[in-house]
């Protein structure tokens, strides 16, 4: 497991850990990087299959395997309590290390995450695999913004969205890692057993959310014993990167507070 640690370096520094979504790369959290750096150890890392860690996502294991990962940095890196943010996929591995490993989990940031996958967001995961099958990569990396960001940001970014699209096509995680992946989030269900997790969750979400909608982030403000809801209007699935001023004040309130 490729990782990196960003800001404090004291192996008894508070500690973030940050979990990327469906990308699997740890540069997704590049805005909260530093505004996090100051208060703590902040470690990124690529989700297996993607970006340095490589390599081939398990058939079987689903988002648990995943979660697995993460142990295997945790224990490399001896932590024994830290934070954790996931953003989407991210947030499910959060939820099931909350759930195995309560010990573990200290404050818990889950960003347009759910507890069981909505009807909707398998119908926009099923046009982006059958993008993938019939038109290939360029158009599944392509009509990746169309799920992240809201119109006028992809408008006023349009040469950051094409330089993103290079990227992508060029670092591709694979159509066997991406179906795998997609598969695994669609499995997961943690939905009965919200209330066993006791950590201090700060529930982010936005209205305007095309892959994933809002009530599924108000169904885990409610389920979750100790959650709070932050919920905006604008921002999409990518809220941390469209409004990473507001989002990074909001985190570190919790954070801190």
């Amino acid at each position: 497991m490729h990782y990196d640690i960003h800001g404090l370096t004291a192996p008894e520094a508070p500690t973030i850990l940050l979990s990327s979504g469906l990308g699997g790369s740890g540069a997704y959290w590049t805005p909260q990087i530093a505004a996090l750096a100051g208060h703590f150890r902040v470690i990124t890392y690529d989700h297996r299959g993607c970006g340095k860690t490589g390599g081939v996502v398990p058939e079987t294991g689903g988002i648990a395997a995943m979660a697995d990962d993460v142990l295997e940095i945790v224990a490399e890196l001896g932590l024994t309590r830290f934070h954790f943010m996931g953003h989407a996929l991210g947030g499910l591995i959060g939820l099931d290390l909350a759930l195995r490993r309560p010990n573990l989990i200290d404050k818990l940031i889950l960003v347009n995450a759910w507890s069981k996958a909505d009807p909707h967001s398998g119908r926009c995961f099923d046009v982006r695999l059958e993008l993938l099958n019939a038109s290939g990569v360029e158009a599944f990396v392509k009509a990746q913004p169309l799920f992240l960001y809201p119109a006028w940001w992809m408008s006023e970014n349009a040469v950051r969205l094409a330089q993103d699209d290079a990227h992508g096509v060029a670092h591709f995680q694979g159509k066997e890692n991406v179906t795998r992946r997609i598969a695994a989030l669609r499995a997961f269900d943690v939905d009965a057993r919200l209330s066993e997790i006791a950590a201090q969750t700060l529930v982010i979400a936005t209205r305007d959310d095309l892959l994933v909608p809002y009530t599924r982030s108000l169904r885990l403000s409610e389920g979750l014993p100790n959650a709070r809801l932050s919920l905006s209007d604008s921002g999409a699935h990518a809220v941390n990167i469209v409004f990473p001023d507001v989002f990074n004040r909001e985190l570190l309130s919790f954070l801190t507070g």
